[in-house]
């Protein structure tokens, strides 16, 4: 913004000084709200540490994972213990300090920004292990080692550190609309700001002599911000592109010419992996959407920062820059909290657990065990359900077999009934037949015994 093009009487200056110190009841009601947010965010992070060893230990999640979560986790702990407790006394109830300590702010500025960012690199590495895993499995057992997962955490720490070191030189303490090197002010246009001394107060904030770097700073984390949601983004799309063909049954093949070729193939991998691999997509996914909601005030406050020098702002602009401090910062904070409610929101089995822990009451078995009892939960309804119609047969059986008894009875009955209208004759020649045949069996043998006895 140049001076020159700009109404000098709509410029701030030093009458506008005490209004970077927020109203009363803003102060009260911030340190309400931040009162709840530091509790509901270290009990949720410190939660979501101890949930996250007991599902490693039970079997239910990799140690590579694990350590993102652990790791993401902490950092998000020291962005509400470090940041907090030393907004609220320095930014809401104190910020102007005659005695501000200049190297007490050049410290809290570089870990605050290393701390932040590295939220964002631990995210983009958690995800970039998942894609490698989901839509490379073959390529996933080169990264998936432990000592490949500790080199990329401490690429996330590394790194985000090294996107803070600008700090240490752009930020400091003094007076809050001190002119850059070379700069001459002249903008007094009433006799108000005539009469308005310069006081003697200290503002943590950018260091007029180094606003390049600071406008460096600013807009290459903004860069690198944007870039992560991007990339994080895509690779969400893509596992989610992978999961669903390998549902239908559907593999690319690429060969060494660089030609593709679709075939079908049978699901390898078990609904549970499935399930789980869904839900860290899911968790993936909300977490984007999360930073970009939560962070993205703060970044535009930021830019605000960096856009122009506080002394060449004007009142409208400070006026918009101090309504939007209390709620850029509350947004912000809130994305360190809101990682274990979004944990128990893309997962059933951390939820239980999550609760579990919080009750101090473990019941839940290691993996292997529950499926074993699974197992044989299904096999013994299996036989039950394999034995029901087996046993069914036969009752129909022995039903029906004494029916046809029956049946064969009532006709056997029946041909004797309609049988027994014989003579008197025909039935005496039967019974003179019999003892014909009775007394021709006796006739006797050479050794003596008769027929019949033999």
């Amino acid at each position: 913004m140049d001076v020159t093009e700009t109404d000098p009487c709509d410029l701030i200056d030093h009458s506008h000084v005490p209004d970077f110190e927020v109203r009363l009841a803003v102060k009260i009601t911030l340190t309400v709200l931040y009162a709840f947010i530091l509790l509901a965010g270290v009990l949720g992070n410190s939660l979501t540490i101890k949930t996250s060893k007991v599902l490693r230990d039970k079997g239910y999640l990799q140690k590579g994972v694990t350590d993102h979560m652990i790791s993401l986790a902490c950092s998000d702990l020291l962005v509400l213990l470090l940041g907090m407790p030393v907004e609220l006394y320095s930014v809401i109830w104190f910020p102007l300090s005659s005695n501000y300590g200049n190297i007490t702010c050049k410290i809290y500025c570089f870990l605050f920004e290393a701390c932040s960012y590295a939220t964002i690199f631990h995210v983009a590495t958690l995800s970039f292990e998942r894609f490698v895993a989901i839509c490379y499995p073959f390529r996933f057992k080169v990264i998936s080692g432990s000592r490949v997962v500790k080199l990329m955490i401490g690429f996330a720490w590394i790194t985000s550190l090294c996107v803070a070191l600008p700090l240490i030189f752009a930020m400091g303490a003094e007076y809050p609309l001190n002119p850059s090197e070379g700069h001459k002010r002249h903008r007094i246009c009433n006799q108000t700001a005539l009469h308005t001394p310069r006081q003697n107060a200290t503002l943590c904030t950018n260091l007029s002599n180094r606003w390049v770097v600071f406008q460096s700073s600013m807009f290459s984390s903004f860069i690198i911000y944007i870039l992560v949601l991007c990339s994080v983004a895509f690779m969400c799309r893509k596992m989610m592109l992978t999961i669903m063909a390998t549902q239908k049954g559907t593999v690319v093949v690429r060969g060494k010419n660089k030609t593709s070729m679709a075939s079908e193939m049978t699901k390898s991998s078990s609904p549970e992996a499935q399930t789980a691999r869904k839900q860290t997509i899911v968790f993936l996914g909300l977490i984007v959407g999360t930073l970009a909601l939560c962070w993205m005030p703060n970044q535009v406050l930021r830019i605000m920062a960096a856009s122009t020098p506080k002394y060449e702002w004007s009142v409208k602009y400070f006026h918009i820059y101090m309504t939007l401090l209390p709620v850029a910062d509350t947004f912000f904070y809130l994305s360190s909290v809101v990682n274990p409610l979004l944990y128990n929101i893309s997962s059933k089995q951390f939820r239980a657990v999550f609760l579990q822990v919080l009750r101090c009451h473990l019941t839940i078995e290691h993996v292997n065990k529950e499926r074993l009892l699974r197992a044989q939960q299904i096999s013994a309804k299996n036989n039950a359900s394999s034995k029901r119609p087996l046993i069914l047969m036969s009752i129909r059986g022995s039903l029906s077999g004494r029916k046809t008894k029956e049946k064969t009875f009532n006709n056997f009955q029946a041909a004797g009934a309609s049988d027994m209208p014989l003579s008197s004759q025909e039935a005496s020649w039967t019974e003179k037949e019999m003892k014909v045949e009775s007394s021709g069996s006796k006739t006797s043998r050479p050794n003596g015994l008769c027929e019949s006895e033999i």
